[in-house]
């Protein structure tokens, strides 16, 4: 596998363990499990720190102090995580959505 790919392995990872790894949820109806605002903060903030991992990458490049191989596989993981993020998202809205046209 290349290093991009296995970057992008590593982002989507990162932020599967992260959602899924969080503890100390609250109980509802017997089932526990982890608070969806945490968990949502969780992956928000994951987005933010690959985002951030990646303009201090090409920062360093552009001051020469950084590979391109760097820059390239940063960003990669920046967009996987992102990507991931936005999948989940748009699971939640069709969950959503479905909720919503359940008869009363």
């Amino acid at each position: 596998m290349s290093d991009l790919g296995l970057s992008a392995v590593k982002a989507y990872g990162g932020v599967a363990q992260t959602i899924g790894g969080m503890a100390g949820g609250k109980e509802a109806g017997g089932i526990s499990g982890p608070d969806f605002g945490a968990m949502l903060n969780s992956a928000v903030g994951a987005v933010s720190n690959a985002g951030n991992a990646a303009e201090t990458a090409v920062t360093n490049a552009a001051m020469g102090k950084g590979d391109l191989v760097d820059v390239v596989t940063a960003v990669a993981a920046a967009e996987a995580t992102l990507e991931t993020v936005i999948a989940v998202r748009d699971e939640v809205i069709k969950a959503y959505q479905e909720i919503m046209r359940m008869p009363i």
